[in-house]
């Protein structure tokens, strides 16, 4: 249906044109002119009208509807010109919209064409070649190096770098193994995988995007509400003073001519265009922004709550700090903590083996081991016993402790840090201090959106006081919760949210997904391949990348000021004509022609943003 009006709008518009320029340039008779635009006028008023009587059933105050009434003025005055203008004029403005709109979508629709057509997979152990619609979930599909999946799923064998910049944004290659997440329109750099699919067609996680920002942008902003408010009250004002005029003067062709500037088309375009281009944009950064509204919400947020685990941190523990005790060596603790934790499977052990592993300890394994579960292990190592764990264990493990040795495990334990003590049959040797890992980008990230206008940043985590004090002072956070349960978090959020503020959430999507529905703007963290995170959110993040926050916050600020240009110089333009009208300069005509010229000056600056990509790439834009 769509297509089948902008065909009919081209077509509109090269009927109303060409009278009007063989009018102008005298090729016509009087006579046939008339003819032709009686016929031309005409047809051009039935789509005014159509969408005109749309807006009275829908009790709205519509710009065509004031061009309705424009349009019926200039045929009952006969002003056959004039209303072939208003009628390319709104012609026009519905085929620029059009192409605006098709503009902003083909920047996530450009992405489908990188969907292959075609898809190798293993039947019966034959491997065929069959079009991806004959592709069903089970399927083991075959991507060689070159090629781009056609399916969501698991690599069940093989390794390669693939490019996941069409969904993610994100320029460098990621590694890939068997047991990794793959998704479709994906390209396979180098490497042969076999893939179990798991989405295929609509269900894909590439498919679901394009929905979703297809969905965004008809999904009205905030600002384009209160402009089409805006312009109804100014077309009440308009007609209201219209008709006082006409009583006042008796002149009809003043009357009409102010009706003919004062059709609103040009607005009730750009700024639905402004918002449609930077969601098309935001898509091509990886960021999926389901409305025009949250866009708008992020100029206007006065607080942000984060989730602390896998939002501000990597969700895993790193260590930090190492203390030595008397005349033991660093090469000694370390050496007897790798021998006790290379057997197990706990967190804990594993991020200490990944720090002996960076500082190139040698070490051998036990010959006798022993773990007890949530407190530490006990293991024989040529001939020593070492003990490693929490200071409880230490406790029961009857090791020598010296005053200044606990005190000095005590302070660092109540400073937020997991400690893990090293013991040599019954000495302490030192201990090792974890934390959580904190993103090396969220204090940047912090700092960014505190420039960007955002008055408090909260941090709401299930971690102990000392644990959140920690990473809330490294981040200099405005605000921190502790020992928080899942509706703990729901009752914060409840309790901040107000009428006049925007409070947004920012999570993983699939634990905070309550919380991330709740918040004004929900922002969900890594979506990637969840549809939990991408349904539960307002604002989905593709990447587990803070640093699209403040990046969307100024998009948000730019959009808004694109949008009040437009008003701006609607506003001028209005004034300027009205002027013209009264000075008796230009009458119906002059006044179609002066409002269809100046139509496309708010339209042209809102296409600014179409170019916004190029203008990011410069450093210490200004938005």
């Amino acid at each position: 249906m769509d297509k089948i009006l902008n065909y009919f709008d081209k077509a509109l518009f090269t009927i109303l044109l060409i009278p009007l320029i063989l009018f102008y340039f005298h090729i016509l008779p009087l006579a046939a002119s008339e003819v032709i635009f009686i016929t031309t006028s005409i047809i051009g008023t039935i789509p005014v009208l159509i969408n005109a009587l749309r807006s009275i059933k829908e009790r709205q105050i519509s710009v065509d509807l004031l061009a309705s009434v424009a349009l019926i003025a200039s045929l009952i005055a006969k002003e056959w010109t004039s209303a072939a203008f208003i009628g390319l004029m709104l012609t026009s403005a519905r085929i620029f919209g059009t192409y605006t709109k098709n503009k902003a979508r083909s920047s996530i629709k450009g992405l489908l064409k990188l969907r292959p057509e075609k898809a190798k997979v293993k039947r019966n152990q034959t491997i065929i070649e069959i079009p991806i619609e004959q592709l069903i979930i089970g399927d083991l599909v075959i991507a060689e190096a070159g090629e781009r999946l056609p399916v969501d799923g698991t690599i069940i064998q093989g390794e390669a770098a693939l490019d996941e910049s069409s969904l993610t944004g994100e320029s460098m290659p990621v590694n890939k193994k068997v047991g990794d997440q793959v998704y479709s329109s994906t390209l396979n750099e180098s490497g042969s995988l076999t893939i179990r699919a798991e989405k295929v067609g609509k269900d894909t996680t590439l498919e679901k995007i394009v929905q979703l920002v297809e969905g965004s942008q008809k999904s009205k902003a905030k600002i384009r509400t209160l402009g089409e408010s805006f312009a109804s009250r100014y077309i009440v004002i308009t007609v209201s003073a219209a008709i006082l005029i006409y009583l006042i003067t008796n002149d009809s062709n003043l009357v009409l001519s102010l009706l003919l500037v004062a059709c609103a088309d040009d607005i009730a375009v750009a700024i639905p265009m402004t918002f449609w281009a930077a969601i098309g944009y935001a898509a091509r950064r990886g960021v999926i922004i389901k409305g025009g509204e949250f866009l708008e919400g992020l100029a206007r947020v006065d607080k942000i709550i984060f989730d602390k685990t896998g939002t501000l941190t990597r969700g895993q523990l790193k260590v930090e700090k190492i203390h030595l005790f008397k005349e033991f060596k660093l090469a000694d603790l370390l050496s007897y903590a790798a021998a006790a934790e290379c057997i197990s499977d706990h967190p804990i052990a594993k991020s200490i083996m990944k720090y002996v592993e960076t500082e190139k300890i040698s070490f051998t394994h036990p010959d006798i081991f022993k773990e007890t579960p949530g407190k530490g292990l006990a293991v024989v190592y040529d001939t020593k016993k070492i003990f490693s764990g929490n200071l409880a264990f230490i406790k029961e493990s009857k090791i020598n402790l010296e005053a200044a040795e606990l005190e000095e495990l005590e302070k660092t334990e109540a400073q937020g840090y997991t400690v893990i003590a090293i013991a040599c049959d019954d000495h302490l040797v030192g201990f090792l201090a974890l934390a959580d890992e904190l993103r090396p980008e969220s204090l940047p990230v912090m700092q960014q959106l505190k420039q960007a206008g955002v008055k408090k940043l909260i941090m709401l985590t299930g971690d102990n006081q000392k644990v959140a004090e920690r990473v809330a002072n490294k981040l200099s956070l405005n605000e921190y919760h502790a020992n928080l349960m899942p509706q703990d978090k729901l009752k914060y959020i409840k309790g901040v949210i107000q009428k006049n503020s925007t409070t947004a959430m920012v999570g993983d999507g699939v634990n905070d997904a309550a919380a991330l529905a709740l918040a004004d703007i929900g922002i969900s963290m890594g979506a990637i391949g969840s549809d939990a995170a991408i349904e539960a959110a307002d604002i989905a993040l593709m990447r587990d990348d803070l640093r699209e926050i403040p990046e969307m916050v100024r998009l948000s600020h730019y959009t808004l000021k694109i949008a009040r240009q437009d008003f701006w110089i609607w506003g001028l333009v209005n004034v300027i004509g009205f002027t013209l009208v009264f000075g008796k300069i230009i009458g119906p005509a002059g006044a179609a022609a002066y409002n269809f010229v100046t139509d496309f000056l708010p339209l042209f600056n809102s296409a600014r943003l179409f170019s916004l990509h190029l203008k990011l790439q410069k450093k210490n834009l200004n938005y």
